[in-house]
Order: C-alpha cells, then structure tokens, then sequence
C-alpha cells in the first residue's frame, strides 16, 4: 500500500520523515528547491507496512481573487465587488509547481495523510492539498482522507500521531472560507474607494501612487492607536487634594496613606483636614494591626497572546519577531507549536519528563532536579482551552547561546523559564498591615516579608522584594504625628500605547486571531497608517505605536460619519465576524448564512461611507492644517 503524506513546511516534512522512517529515508527534489520527497516505509495500525513518501508545501497553495477582465480597477464600480464571482487559483509560479508534484505523487497513492498545523489556517492548507491530490487520483475525498493530530516533534509524539489519525474538520475549512471571501469583497471594495477619493482630492497621495487600503482587521487595530493617542492629545489636567501623614515609633518615621481616594473639591479636601487637625491635634491611634500570610501565583502556562505580550515588554520584540523566533524553534523542534489559545495542562500530561530534559542546563538544571526531587507542583490551569493544542512549552533541552539569532535564543530562555516556573510552587511571603486614625480619617502603611521565593528564582522576569519592615505597634497605641499636611496634585494622561498593550487591547476585543495579531500590527506600520517611536528620557525610552497624519484622518472620519450599528474603525463588527466564524467550526452556523448577513452589513457601510465621502476628505485636510 502507498501513502503520500504532505506537512505545512519543509522542516515538518524533514523531521517527520525521518522520525518515522527510522532515519532510513531516500531523498528525491521535487521541481520547487526548498521542498524534497522522502521515501520510506512505516507500520499502520490495521494496514500494516507501508511505502510513504512525505513532501510539503509553502502555506496556502491557493488564493481568492476577482475576474480582473470584468471586475478590474476602473472596469467596475467598487460596490459591484460585493457580488463579483470569486476565483480560486493557485498563488504564484511555486504553487502551480507544488500542486503539480502532489498531483504526480497522488496518482499512484491509495492514502493521502495530512501533516498541517492543527489549526483553522491548517485545516484549510490541507484542503487544498486534497483537491492538488484528488486532480490525478479521485479516490481521496474529504471523507476518507487521513488528518495527523500534533503539537511538537518530539518522537514518540509523532508516531502516535502516525498511528492515530483524525479527519479533516469540515466546518472549520468552510469557517477560514467564509473569512477569506469576506475579507476579500469588502477589503476590494473599500481600497478601490478610499485609494480613488484620496488620490482625486490629495495631489501628493496621487504623485505618490499611494494605496489606501482597508482590511476588516487592519482598521479596528489601527482605531485602538488613534483612540490612545487623541485621549492623550485631548488630556485636560484635573487637580485634586490628598491629606498625607507622618507618624513616628522610637527612631523611625513612617509614612501612611490615606484611606479616602483623591479629592477633587478643594473645600471638601480642606474641611475634612481641618476637622482631624481640630479633633486630634498632633496625634493619631492605632486602630488594627494586620499580619497575614500571602503569595505571588506562578504564571499560567502560555498562550500566543501572552508571549507575544510579554516579549515585547521584557524584550522589545515585535509580535512579528517573536512569532518568527518560536516559529523556528517549533521546526527545528525544540519548543512545542506556538500558535495555541490554551492555558491549562491536560492532568495526564508526563510533566517530569519535560522536566528531566532540562537537568542538563548549567542556567537551570540545578533548580530543575530540586523539582524533580519532591519541589515539582502541577501547573495552575487558566480558564482557556483550545482543544487542538497544549500551552507552549520546551520539548527538549538545546544550549541556547548556540541558537542562530538572539531572537531565538530570547524567546527559548523565556519559553522554558515559564514553563519550569509553572511548574514550581508560588512565591510566599507574610504581609503587614497597620492603619491609624486621625481624627476622624484613617490611613494604612503596608510592608512584605519574603519568606520562599520559589518559581521567582528561576522567572526572572520580575521582582517580589521584601520592603523594610514596619515599626512594632500596639493596638490602641497613641503615635505622635511628624507632619500632616494636605497635598495637591494633577491627573496625568495616560501612555501612548505600546506593542504590548495593542496585543492586549486586540485580544480581549476579538480583533484576529492568536496567530494574526502581529500580522494587524505589521499591516498598519507597512502601510504608513501608524510608526513605531521612542519616546521618554535617553535612559528609560520606551517604543510606542503612534498614528500618522493619514492614520487619524482615517479613524476620525469613519467615526464621524455615523453608522448606525456598526463601525469600520471599531472593534465591534469584527468580534461578531469572529464569533460567528466560531459558530460555524462548531455546527452552529452555516456558511451562506453568515456570509450573506455580513455582505449586507459591509454593503450598507459601503453606500454610507460613499454618500459622507466628504467627510473623510475634510477629515485629512482639518489634520493637515492642525499640525501644520
């Protein structure tokens, strides 16, 4: 019996190959250069010893596009977009090359097994593998075709994989189908119209031969930035009081806080200053002492999201570059897949075997084997489970400084300190309380005691430091007052917003997906619509994402025109393209349904932008003259 398996990468395909194949693998190129067919022969269940031959592909083979003899730039109105017939064609010379080395590997083939990322992306690369399959061999269908289920690259997993295959998930294909046409009709359409009106009212968006573009993602992203950035533009200081005291224990002062939050009337401020000065003069009573245990909890186990979040803050990486790094880890298999919404570790997982693999480590073999030794405890488990794949972790240990870039090295320290830090028990430590009455106001002094550091020894990432350790007070103590006064201060704008943040921001709001993020990100710096600056003293710059001129006249004018339910430059109508796109993966929508109810609805912003088209022009030119 033969059998083609195709993966996502030719990494994939190398490792998985000579994983199954014992290492004893024929090598034959395929017409494209980074791709090779490997033959050798493996075991599976129920059909016994095969002949295999593994290949791959580059991503997507395909791609929807438009009829551009019909439906071409200046052939049709933009709006025709939203009906044009879409066309389904290979993406490049590559692609044609690769449907074409399937199609010959395929016609002698009985099976066909898919070795994509066990994602939505992947679940519709291999789609399209099948249809390059079925060209020469009609006997694959969706039906029958095998699907391998995997997370890593490390042996044992694989083989299992091999052995235990799933198939290709329907609703999940017509969900990233329904997603790519919509993106494309409304992303046509509105690029069309905004690059034509920009281009006919702005002579240097003309000379420049600037595309204007929209994407159902790309906007929302953006709006986030302009939001931040016109909140701290349009800051207004707002001053307020606070009553601050000084008590003194022997030799040491101490500084309290006052309960109250901050006031912004002046004369309430005063008053109730003045009522305590009257009531207790230069005195204050202890009134509760508090000691108490406490903890700082070890990470979740990590997600995208939270990688791409915490590299960018640790590290000043880019969602884009971190993505990059793990990417290359996860081929060359030294961290699990890192594209996964999951959170919690599955209570059968064999921890102590990911752990032993690190013993080795000079940085932190050490702490490892104390784990090993009775330390381990089971990871905390996060309310998020994707059900494809578990949290990112280390699969085997590697000397990072010998990883190719400082990128890959960053992000191999952080992925296995996280996980070994998940793996500890939480910092603890014993916290004291102490609150005085002045008057009739009271005001708290706190101070922490670390008493095991645990997981913080080995995440480094942040500190837990014990404070200096409050004076010995007594219940109903009577403590003289150093100072008392009352102390004004003003509001401060909030921060631009940082790589960090946007990711953040995106996430919870439904904007992508956890491995689309930083494509958004990328799209709006390419585009021009925001940059990355420094910003702050020479010592403590830190990089913000700002908008351009062009940036705030797009979100400014599409928030001025006024749709009614929904919005371009917010995150709202996508959320709901999100969670329908979900509905469909999980049998609760169809894909007609959703895709005629979205139509609709970016048809009817389309009419509106088109008739308040000034708007967006008087949008650019106010922007222009204000920072003139």
């Amino acid at each position: 019996m033969k059998i083609l398996c195709v993966a996502e990468k030719p990494s994939i395909a190398k490792s998985v190959a000579y994983t199954l194949g014992g290492g004893k693998v024929t090598v034959r190129n395929s017409s494209v250069k980074y791709v090779k067919n490997y033959d050798f022969t493996f075991e599976f269940p129920g059909v016994g010893r095969c002949s295999v031959t593994m290949t791959s592909v580059l991503g997507h083979l395909t791609e929807m596009t438009i009829d551009n003899n019909r439906y071409g730039w200046g052939k049709c109105l933009p709006i025709n977009l939203f009906d044009s017939t879409i066309i389904v064609k290979e993406n490049g010379n590559d692609s044609k090359k690769l449907v074409q080395n399937i199609a010959n590997e395929a016609r002698l083939s009985n099976q066909l097994m898919i070795w994509t990322d066990c994602d939505r992306e992947g679940e519709h690369i291999g789609w399209e593998i099948l249809n390059a399959a079925s060209k020469t061999n009609s006997s694959l269908t969706l039906e029958n075709v095998w699907r391998a289920q995997f997370s890593h690259l490390e042996r044992s997993h694989i083989i299992s994989a091999a052995k235990n295959p799933k198939h290709l998930d329907r609703y999940a294909i017509d969900a990233v189908c329904t997603r790519m046409e919509l993106d494309l009709r409304a992303g046509f359409s509105f690029t069309r119209f905004l690059t034509d009106l920009f281009k006919t009212n702005f002579q240097e968006i003309k000379e420049e031969r600037r595309l204007i573009s929209y994407g159902g993602c790309q906007f929302p992203t953006l709006g986030f930035v302009v939001d931040r950035y016109m909140r701290v533009k349009e800051f207004v200081p707002e001053e307020f009081w606070y009553i601050s005291i000084e008590v003194k224990k022997g030799n040491r002062k101490l500084p309290m806080s006052w309960s109250r939050p901050h006031l912004f009337d002046r004369l309430a401020a005063m008053l109730l200053y003045e009522n305590s000065l009257d009531i207790a003069k230069d005195e204050a009573e202890i009134v509760r002492i508090i000691s108490k245990p406490t903890s700082n909890f070890k990470p979740l186990p990590l997600t995208t999201v939270q990688l791409q979040k915490d590299c960018s803050k640790f590290f000043k990486l880019s969602a884009k570059e971190t993505l990059d790094a793990a990417e290359k880890l996860y081929n060359q298999g030294f961290i699990s897949y890192p594209r996964t919404e999951t959170d919690r570790f599955d209570p059968k997982s064999d921890l102590n075997n990911l752990l032993s693999k690190q013993v080795e480590s000079p940085q932190w073999g050490g702490y490892v084997q104390e784990l090993l030794d009775g330390k381990m405890r089971f990871p905390r488990a996060g309310k998020h489970d994707d059900k494809a794949h578990p949290p990112i972790h280390p699969i085997c240990y590697t000397d990072f400084t010998k990883l190719k870039s400082r990128n890959e090295q960053l992000v191999y320290q952080y992925v296995t300190k996280r996980f070994i830090a998940c793996c500890s028990d939480d910092a603890k430590g014993v916290k004291s309380i102490v609150t005085a009455k002045w008057g009739l106001e009271t005001f708290t002094a706190s101070g922490l005691m670390v008493l095991e550091k645990n997981y913080l020894d080995i995440y480094d990432y942040f500190k837990w430091t014990s404070t200096k350790e409050l004076p010995e007070f007594t219940l109903g103590e009577k403590v003289k007052l150093l100072k008392a006064d009352l102390v004004t201060g003003k509001t401060s704008p909030p921060s631009y917003m940082s790589e960090s943040e946007l990711i953040a921001l995106m996430d919870v709001n439904g904007i992508g997906t956890d491995a689309t993020i930083a494509e958004h990100i990328e799209k709006i710096l390419a585009r021009e619509y925001a940059s990355k600056q420094n910003l702050g003293e020479s010592r403590s710059k830190k990089a913000y994402i700002l908008p351009t001129e062009l940036g705030c006249a797009l979100v400014e004018g599409f928030n001025q025109i006024g749709f009614d339910n929904l919005s371009l430059s917010k995150p709202f109508l996508r959320k709901q393209l999100e969670e329908s796109l979900a509905k469909i993966t999980a049998k609760q929508e169809t894909k007609n349904n959703v895709l005629d109810r979205f139509i609709e609805l970016y048809r009817q912003a389309f009419v509106l932008s088109n008739q308040k088209q000034a708007i967006l022009v008087q949008s650019y030119r106010h922007i222009q003259r204000r920072n003139a």
